[in-house]
């Protein structure tokens, strides 16, 4: 058994003396795991960090073993992933989230949007906005989308500033008058990628995405969100608040 496939390392921990085994995520195989032999070597160690994009031959004798891989650098970003607190969180939260994915199980879209984030996590201008779109693009991928189209009481397409927290629905303004205090701001950079992104939107949008993720991603695991989500976003409200950032957000999705 054997394939060639793109993956992004998001996982690398210690085996025997020598070797590794290297956690990808994959173009068209999802989350994969496999043994590096020689993984602990001072020749690997540049190749085998968080956030390195790599060309990978995975073989095994059979398909349901842990098999081997042969891993070629294809994108080095790591280093400089490393030299800010806040790209570094960033790409800690990026890979714990795609660690939650199914193994095995082909997520195309969600590693295009994710190879997207990572190459774009050491912009400040445009890092946190990426991420929450990547946050609810993750919710969708493992089932737990939101239905932001139209409004969830009077099917209108106008005005959609709310979500309901009980249904992940769209509700516009009209209907949302007697029950704001209970509803969620919905912000239009999250539907609308023509839209500035300002300081106040990304905390709305984090708040947003950080609340669905607790209730239907890491609250069944009985897990807290990790810490690198928060760093993460404090790092990246004050790169913003620094910028005073006005423009509109670049389309890179």
């Amino acid at each position: 058994m054997e394939w060639r496939d793109q993956g992004l390392i998001i996982g690398v921990r210690r085996h025997g003396e020598t070797s590794a085994i290297v956690e990808l995520f994959t173009s068209e195989r999802g989350r994969h795991t496999g043994l590096v032999r020689g993984g602990r070597s001072r020749k690997m160690q540049p190749l085998l960090q968080l956030g390195n994009s790599v060309h990978a031959h995975w073989h095994s004798r059979l398909d349901e073993h842990l098999g081997t891989y042969n891993l070629e650098m294809s994108r080095s970003r790591a280093a400089l992933l490393m030299e800010s607190p806040t790209s570094l969180h960033g790409l800690q939260w990026l890979c714990q989230l795609l660690r939650l994915s199914s193994e095995r199980e082909p997520h195309p879209v969600l590693y295009q949007t994710a190879m997207i984030v990572a190459e774009h996590l050491s912009d400040a201008a445009t890092c946190g906005a990426l991420m929450a779109r990547f946050e609810l693009g993750f919710l969708s991928e493992l089932g737990f989308g939101l239905a932001l189209e139209e409004c969830a009481v009077t099917g209108s397409n106008q005005a959609l500033n709310f979500v309901s927290p009980k249904t992940g629905r769209a509700v516009c303004d009209e209907a949302a008058e007697p029950y704001k205090a209970r509803l969620l701001p919905l912000p239009k950079f999250l539907v609308d990628t023509t839209f500035a992104v300002e300081h106040d939107d990304l905390t709305k949008a984090f708040a947003l995405t950080c609340f669905f993720l607790e209730r239907n991603i890491f609250g069944p695991r009985a897990q807290a969100i990790p810490d690198a989500r928060g760093a993460f976003v404090s790092g990246a409200l004050e790169k913003m608040a620094e910028n005073s950032l006005t423009h509109p957000q670049q389309n890179v999705f």
